[in-house]
Parts: C-alpha cells; sequence; structure tokens
C-alpha cells in the first residue's frame, strides 16, 4: 500500500525536546524560536528531512507555526486543525488560532520587555521577514542556524529521489518552448525559482522527493537568454537521460549560493517564496520583485493538460464507484475506517495506472469526521457503525492527471441533524458549480455563494472553499484560491477544488468535493458582460441520495443534480461490471 497507519505524531517526546531546544538558547542570545513548517524550497509540503515542527510538538498538519519562547510555546494553527492540534501536542504547547492571532503580535504580548527572537533565514520568505519585522514591537528577529537540526539526532536524511521526464504530449508544450516564453518576459537578467512544482514544470521533469508529490528538490536560475542553471544532486538524474538537452546546465545544489553570490545587473525574485538567506546573497545585484514566473502558466492548464485531467477523472471515479458500491455492500459494525482506506486504494490500483495516492486519504467516521484533516492510524481507528456519517478524502496521483475528490456517506440511516447540514453543504457545492460570473473575477469573489446556504442556518465552515489543483503535480497549487483569500483573477484552465463543508465537532463531519476547471462561458441572449467564464466539472461520482433533504433544494439545484446523476451513468456506467452498474443506476436515480 501507499498508505500507512502507523502514527508520526509522538506528544509524549514534545516536552524533552522542547526543553533541549530552549537549552540551545543562551548560546544564540536569543529569548525564542520559530519553527515553521517549510524547507528551503518554500513550497507547501516537506520531506520527511525538513518536517521539524511534527517532531518538536506532534503536530502534523501541513502549516503552522511553533513560537517557542523560555517560558510558553504557542502552536499556530488555521481553522482546518483546531480539533486536531488538541489531540497531538503535549499541554506545554499552547494551541494558539492563527491567522487571527498573528506571531508577531502573540511574541510581542509574551515579550513585552523586548528581546531577540531567532528564526533560519532558510524557511522564512522575504515577504514573511518584512512582515514579522514590521510588526515586532520593541524586538530584535535574528537569523541563525536551524537549532531543531541540532538536537534532531535521528533526522531523516535529505530526499535524494530519481527525477524523469513528463512526455510532451502530456505536458502539451516543450520545456525549451517554455523557457524561451519565460524569459522574454522576465524584465531582468534572470530570475531565481525555488518551488519544486515551478522548476518541475518548468523542465517538464517529475520526482519523488516530497511524498504524494511528484516533484524534485532543486534550485534554478531563468536566465533572459533562454537557459537555466539547475541546482540539483547529480544522482538523482540518473535516470532522465538526454531530456534536458543544451539550455539547461547542471550544477550540483551545494554551490547555489555562491553561484547566486557572484551575479550583477537585475535578479527577479518572488518575495513570497524566496528564502530570505537568498536575498541575502543577492545584496550586490540590483533585485527585482515579482511573482514566480512559473506559477500563471503552471495554474492555467493547456488542452493537453485539460484532456488528461478529463481522463484521469473518468479512471479515478470508476475507482471511485466500485469503491462506494463495495461500502454499500459492507455490514455496519464489521469494518474500520482503515479497511476503508485499504478497499478504496486497492480500487484505484486495480486501474494499473495509479502512480501514487495524491495525499493520504482521510476516512473519518462519526466524531472523527469533525477533522477537517483527520489521519486514521492503527491508534485512532474506528469501527464504522450503523447512524454513523463516513466522510472519504481522497484522491490520486496518474501520469496524465492529479485527482482529489471527497464523499460523505451515511451508514445506516443518517439523523435530521445531519441530512439538514449535508443538503446545505450540497446547495453550496452546486452555486458554484452552476455559476457564470464575469472575468476578473477572483476566488473571494465567489466563495460566499459556497457558504449562503449555511450561513441562512448560522453554520459555516472553518477552510478555504476550493485550492488549485496540479496536472500530475502538487494536489494543493497556487495561485488562484477559492477563498475569502483568493485575490488571483480566475482564468480559463485553471482546475480548482469545489469543496464546501460542515463540522460538528464530538459528532460528524460533512464535505462534499468536485474538481472543477475554469472555462470561457458562451455568451447569452441580451449579454451585456464583455465575457463571462464558468466552470467545467471534472469529477464524475454519485452524491449520497440519501442524505439529501429534497424540500430544501430548489428546482434549479434539482436540475443540476438530475443532470449530473445522468451524466455520470453516461461516462461511468461503460466502465464498470454488471453489479457496480447496477449499484451505480439506483445511486444516480433522479430526484
Amino acid at each position: 500500500m501507499y498508505q500507512q497507519f502507523t502514527e508520526t505524531a509522538h506528544p509524549d517526546q514534545g516536552p524533552t525536546r522542547l526543553e533541549e531546544l530552549r537549552g540551545l538558547f543562551d548560546a544564540r542570545q536569543i529569548d525564542g524560536f520559530i519553527v515553521p513548517r517549510a524547507d528551503a524550497h518554500q513550497g507547501e509540503y516537506v520531506a520527511p528531512h525538513d518536517d521539524r515542527l511534527a517532531w518538536l510538538t506532534g503536530f502534523t498538519g501541513s502549516a503552522g507555526y511553533c513560537v517557542a519562547l523560555r517560558d510558553v510555546a504557542g502552536v499556530f494553527v488555521d481553522g482546518r486543525y483546531r480539533v486536531q492540534v488538541k489531540a497531538q501536542v503535549a499541554d506545554v504547547f499552547t494551541p494558539v488560532d492563527w491567522p487571527e492571532t498573528g506571531l508577531a503580535e502573540w511574541i510581542s504580548d509574551k515579550l513585552p520587555d523586548g528581546g531577540s527572537i531567532g528564526i533560519d533565514p532558510w524557511l522564512f520568505s522575504v515577504e514573511q521577514v518584512r512582515r514579522l519585522e514590521a510588526d515586532l514591537r520593541g524586538l530584535e528577529l535574528r537569523f541563525t542556524d536551524n537549532l531543531v537540526d541540532e538536537i534532531w539526532e535521528d533526522q531523516p536524511a535529505p530526499p535524494m529521489g530519481a527525477v524523469f521526464a513528463q512526455d510532451v504530449s502530456l505536458s502539451g508544450e516543450s520545456h525549451d518552448d517554455k523557457i524561451a516564453r519565460l524569459a522574454r518576459d522576465l524584465g531582468a537578467a534572470c530570475c531565481v525559482l525555488t518551488l519544486p512544482d515551478s522548476i518541475a514544470w518548468l523542465l517538464n521533469i517529475r520526482g519523488s522527493d516530497i511524498p504524494r508529490n511528484p516533484v524534485p528538490h532543486s534550485f534554478a536560475l531563468l536566465n533572459a537568454d533562454g537557459t537555466v542553471e539547475l541546482f540539483i544532486a547529480e544522482e538523482k538524474l540518473a535516470k532522465l537521460g538526454a531530456h534536458l538537452g543544451e539550455r539547461v546546465s547542471i550544477l550540483p545544489p551545494e554551490g547555489f549560493l555562491a553561484a547566486i553570490a557572484t551575479l550583477e545587473g537585475r535578479v527577479r525574485i518572488d518575495p513570497a517564496t524566496c528564502p530570505v538567506a537568498v536575498a541575502d546573497a543577492l545584496r550586490g545585484t540590483k533585485i527585482i520583485e515579482a511573482p514566480d514566473p512559473c506559477l500563471l502558466p503552471k495554474a492555467c492548464k493547456n488542452t493537453a493538460e485539460l484532456a488528461g485531467a478529463r481522463a484521469a477523472h473518468l479512471r479515478d471515479g470508476a475507482a471511485m464507484v466500485r469503491f462506494l458500491a463495495w461500502l454499500d455492500r459492507q455490514t455496519p459494525g464489521n469494518f474500520t475506517e482503515i479497511d476503508a482506506v485499504k478497499a478504496l486504494e486497492a480500487k484505484r490500483r486495480a486501474t494499473n495506472a495509479l502512480r501514487d495516492i495524491s495525499f493520504e486519504t482521510i476516512s473519518g467516521a462519526g466524531p472523527n469526521g469533525a477533522i477537517v484533516h483527520y489521519r486514521v492510524t492503527e491508534a485512532t481507528n474506528r469501527v464504522v457503525n450503523a447512524g454513523d456519517l463516513l466522510l472519504m478524502d481522497s484522491g490520486g496521483q496518474y501520469v496524465d492527471g492529479t485527482t482529489d475528490i471527497t464523499r460523505t456517506i451515511a451508514i445506516g440511516t443518517p439523523g435530521d441533524a445531519e441530512k439538514d447540514s449535508f443538503t446545505r453543504v450540497l446547495k453550496g457545492m452546486i452555486a458554484l458549480s452552476r455559476l457564470r460570473f464575469p472575468r476578473g473575477l477572483a476566488g473571494r469573489d465567489i466563495d460566499a455563494l459556497a457558504r449562503a446556504a449555511l450561513w441562512q442556518a448560522g453554520l459555516d465552515y472553518g477552510h478555504g472553499t476550493g485550492h488549485g489543483v496540479g496536472a500530475y503535480l502538487s494536489v494543493h497549487e497556487g495561485p488562484a484560491r477559492i477563498a475569502r483569500t483568493g485575490t488571483v483573477p480566475l482564468a480559463p484552465g485553471m482546475i480548482l477544488s469545489n469543496e464546501p463543508g460542515f463540522y460538528r465537532e464530538g459528532a460528524y463531519g460533512i464535505r462534499i468535493e468536485n474538481l472543477i476547471a475554469v472555462e470561457d462561458a458562451p455568451p447569452l441572449p441580451g449579454q451585456t458582460v464583455p465575457a463571462m467564464l464558468r466552470f467545467e466539472t471534472l469529477t464524475w461520482v454519485p452524491i449520497d441520495r440519501r442524505l439529501i433533504v429534497p424540500d430544501l433544494l430548489t428546482e434549479e439545484d434539482r436540475d443540476w443534480l438530475n443532470a449530473y446523476h445522468a451524466e455520470i451513468l453516461v461516462r461511468i456506467g461503460p466502465l464498470v461490471d454488471t453489479e457496480d452498474a447496477a449499484w451505480l443506476a439506483r445511486a444516480c436515480a433522479p430526484f
């Protein structure tokens, strides 16, 4: 199996590790140290070697910080992890709601008389350091080596996964053409790239340095003359052959800082993703700040990438239908959350196309479903009983596309409260699926539509409604998102998730997720808006009818749902066997 169920959080070891960390403060002349969930490449995902936040605190979420001061240590988590963090950290750590409470605000409150806070300059971007320095009142930010690495005796080695080529038939554009296209508009002599998925996309390569994400660790310089200097361990390239060609020079990663220190003229960096250690090495140049030039082109998938995504979703949708049919044949009380994960992965593996899962499958029954990013382990594994809701959030990595889908399933007879909440979540998902909107709008402009039915009942959810998804790359991809923080205008070709939810702590969780692609909307008679967009649905898996309250649906909601289920029968029905096709026909019966 790709997924394992061993416990990776060790809260019992947190107190000792925290004291060891504090024991290094005097020698560095600091009063605290900030440990982010980050690495030198500043992507969202980290390799085991860089998972310092989890090692120190026990918290295994995908975002957060620990601010360790001499007499208090705060663990900063966003709305996805407020329940999870309580179970994963020892009482020497204080959970802090972030970003409602900022790091600098909290530190300034705990150290009113001033002091020095240490950070590893490789693990903070230019933009992060700029904000911290502006907001820390009477406190000094001091760069130091990584104190966690000094006390982490069995720290895993840096990853050395093999790199392989992504064929142009799947990428839709050669890497030489991508390099030339981006080089023309750099506005500088060169641009520093650190994000693993940006470099992988630009060079049409994939790797295995980060679990579940097919990207290699490397640094790169994209030059205005249409060449690239790639700083990567050469042993990773043993299987790549001559793919990179003459435009790309291979250099050792340990020489990266020395190389950029010799640059002259205008050098472009993205302050949101460039480590401050890199910016400091560029002080002899004229630094130009602009977004990573790969971000938008990578997000706006081309014809080949969209075709791959559609094919991957049909394959994955058939696997999901086989799984849901299997699930309905199980007897409540006779299977567990782990059993469900194993069964789902087996269905995906049976496609003979699965390269990996795209993240650890979330299989949360009853109260575990209310933990937004729950990871089932042998210690937490729960029997799935009659009356439970089972929340399954999962995805696959296929060479032609990355999938991400959530379905919430009634086990036995659901309660009225659960059905009401589920239907309101569904209405939000449908509202976005049906939406037409003017060009130029960003995710923050449409996020409320997914929440409106929940708001009418005084309910909400503490995470964004949608994130970008890569083309056989990271399942979370910037720069666009559907959320209050989504400021990047949506554009054709972007693939996003559509996943409203609701979570009743200690009782149940609900989330319904499809992937959608932004496309041009055909004009309507009498339309006065110059250009409009809409969403193409990519995910074709039925939604549990047993959890829907028909009277809460409008006629437009019912029409969309019936049309969606009818299309599933057309697309997925021929891909499954007779028994599963019969189950699918019942699951897709019209209202």
